[in-house]
């Protein structure tokens, strides 16, 4: 299994180490430039990066790292600049260097599954948001992609969930990677077991092996498939390496629109090598193609369709969403006019009249308005209160309500009147009484 796709670096230091002398930084500086050698996908970069290790250290530049995680930091920094890989990452780790060299001990590995399916569960193995919007569109917000085998069922239950929506936006704007496998198991809905298709092909180096691979589209699922269902990919320049495999071969197989910011830029498959008993490098150690072009994007990233902030994105996908089913469906037309107004003030902030909010306070039939900390609020029957949610000058969404709005109406300057607005398009006025 590829499982390096990713770029947790925070795992991996443990502040307070003893300092380092100068023979130890020599030493660890040589048994990093072996192991890339050994290990790294590209070896004739490998063979400029070690003369500017060595370099570095000859001039003094490490004197300034006085602990084996000041050095680690400074060590990644060069790796990614003579490189321009951004997978690259020194890290100081004593007890995850002893477990892999202790890996085929069938105790270690027992315990160390189970504390990273403790890890996993405790982050509900990357799913962080699975929800319904208005209009019937599926959403997803993955921060990283796991393991398979661990979250097969949280991810089953999340296409699951997505499989009777109208369309399906998968978010990624803040996605670091994870295993590949994951991406291949999410990507297989939207796509027929009916006809053989490539999502990615590969080569990579494993204890001198080299191991080519192509990962298909997975003949059985739990569920249904959505072969037809209108998909939108957000992205981010924090959308990172198998994140950014599968908005690519989504985009490139034509089955996903890209939303948001060009991603980072990091293709390579990686893996964790010990350098010593300490330290740790993650190296590239392969290449994905894509299934078109068989090609990748490192270092220049993936470039969505429409181009918006990634703040933005999310919005966006959805209005186009709503607006894409409303071309093949007239009843849609009038979903997508009635949320038009709150997510186009998601986007854009509407400029509201702070002098109008607070003619706004007061009593009408059977209802109020107060306003605090400058939000409004509506209350009837002295018990009920929700917040009022501006989405155009006069016009207010209703917190947790989406078939009605209200509209405040004035006549010389002066709030005259509550008029509910319903979906259905009537209208209901509730005079001011003070």
């Amino acid at each position: 299994m590829l499982s390096a796709l990713s770029i947790f670096w925070t795992t991996a230091a443990f502040a307070g180490t003893p300092g380092i002398s100068a023979d130890e930084k020599a030493a660890i500086v040589a048994s990093l430039n072996s192991t890339l050698k050994a290990n790294y996908v590209f070896p004739e970069i490998a063979q400029n990066i070690a003369p500017v290790l060595q370099a570095h250290l000859e001039k003094g530049d490490y004197d300034s790292a006085t602990t084996k995680e000041e050095l680690a930091a400074r060590l990644t920094e060069d790796l990614v600049k003579v490189s321009g890989d951004l997978h690259f990452f020194v890290g100081v780790d004593t007890k995850w260097v002893a477990e892999f060299r202790a890996n085929g001990d069938p105790a270690v590995k027992s315990r160390i599954r189970k504390e990273d399916l403790a890890s996993l569960e405790a982050t509900n193995f990357g799913f962080d948001e699975v929800s319904r919007l208005n209009g019937n569109i599926g959403y997803i917000r993955l921060s990283y992609f796991a393991d398979p085998e661990l979250a097969y069922e949280t991810a089953a239950s999340a296409m699951r969930f997505v499989g009777s929506t109208d369309a399906v936006i998968i978010d990624l704007r803040y996605n670091n990677g994870g295993y590949l496998e994951m991406a291949q198991f999410l990507a297989s809905y939207f796509f027929s077991s009916e006809k053989d298709q490539l999502l990615f092909d590969y080569y990579y180096n494993e204890d001198g092996r080299r191991i080519e691979r192509g990962q298909w589209v997975l003949p059985g699922l739990p569920g249904k498939r959505m072969v037809d269902k209108p998909v939108y990919i957000l992205t981010s320049s924090t959308s990172f390496s198998s994140a950014e495999w599968f908005s690519y071969a989504m985009k490139k197989l034509g089955r996903a629109t890209l939303i948001g910011e060009r991603t980072a830029g990091g293709a390579h498959p990686v893996a964790r090598k010990p350098v010593n008993d300490d330290f740790f490098v993650q190296v590239p150690i392969g290449q994905i193609r894509d299934p078109v072009d068989h090609g990748d994007f490192e270092g220049t990233g993936v470039q969505p369709d429409i181009q918006s902030p990634s703040i933005q994105a999310l919005a966006r996908a959805h209005m186009l969403a709503l607006e894409n089913l409303a071309k093949t469906n007239d009843a849609r037309r009038a979903d997508y006019d009635w949320l038009l107004p709150a997510l186009t003030a998601s986007i854009q902030r509407p400029v509201i009249d702070l002098d109008m909010m607070q003619k706004a306070v007061g009593r009408y039939e059977g209802r109020q308005i107060v306003l605090e900390n400058g939000t409004l609020y509506y209350i009837w029957r002295d018990r009920f209160r929700v917040a009022l949610e501006p989405i155009g000058p006069n016009l207010f969404a209703v917190e947790g309500v989406s078939d009605f709005r209200y509209r405040l109406n004035s006549q010389r300057g002066k709030v005259t009147s509550l008029e509910r607005v319903n979906k259905d398009g009537s209208l209901q006025e509730y005079k001011r009484l003070d």
